[in-house]
């Protein structure tokens, strides 16, 4: 399990590190700088490799403040709004707050209502968080990026709790989804395999004949590609 200690002064590092950010955090146990030891309750562990998980690295503030950077989007460093992570390891009635420091949008709908998502181990079902503790701001510590804050306390030791930009939307599920249609042997619907992705999954052409017939070049049809993309996001990540 990786342990780290950052320092609050971070500032003309930020730059590079987004740059750094080449892969997820994994079990990451972030703890008090100087403290050495096995993690105790409260030292917060964070976890984004699991599919369509996005946190490149978290910063120490204080006891109930972290600072999160998330990692870009593929073939475009300057896009990052994604996040998706799991923290465990919590103390019960332990307040935090999460600073996402690197948004790369100067406009969100943060700033107008809405608010991340959340769900933890005895609560499966993803709910909002209440707008009123979600902050979207313009940071004079970060280089005058757009941050979101949230507050947060918890209330389970033994949970494990999830936390998401908004209800997400994975390649698997879709792909599920798409497989259960298959199935059904429904005439208007035709799936074929176009490639294979560098990761090796498939690239599948989803053809819908509105007429009931069997789709082809010659009648209207509507034709949906479907692939994988680096950061699964909420239903329209499912991009045609």
């Amino acid at each position: 399990m990786e342990e780290i200690h950052r320092d609050i002064d971070t500032a003309g590092t930020e730059a590079g590190g987004e740059d750094a950010l080449v892969g997820n955090v994994s079990k990451l146990v972030v703890s008090p700088p100087g403290y050495t030891g096995a993690p105790r309750k409260g030292h917060l562990t964070f976890d984004a490799c699991f599919e369509s998980g996005n946190l490149g690295r978290v910063d120490y503030i204080s006891e109930f403040e972290f600072d999160l950077f998330i990692r870009p989007d593929t073939c475009n460093p300057r896009f990052r709004v994604w996040f998706n992570f799991t923290v465990e390891n919590v103390r019960e009635t332990q307040r935090v707050i999460f600073n996402i420091v690197n948004f790369s949008k100067t406009k969100s709908l943060y700033r107008d209502g809405m608010s991340p998502v959340v769900k933890s181990t005895s609560r499966p079902k993803w709910q909002r968080l209440p707008a009123k503790n979600v902050y979207y701001y313009r940071c004079p510590d970060h280089r005058r990026n757009y941050v979101m804050s949230f507050a947060f306390c918890f209330d389970r030791e033994d949970d494990v709790y999830q936390f998401a930009y908004c209800y997400p939307y994975t390649y698997s599920r879709l792909q599920h989804y798409l497989a259960s249609l298959e199935r059904r042997n429904l005439d208007y619907l035709l799936r074929e395999q176009l490639g294979l992705s560098v990761l090796l999954r498939s690239w599948v052409c989803d053809s819908a004949s509105p007429s009931g017939d069997e789709p082809s070049a010659e009648r209207d049809e509507e034709t949906f590609p479907s692939g994988a993309v680096k950061h699964p996001r909420g239903p329209a990540a499912a991009r045609c």
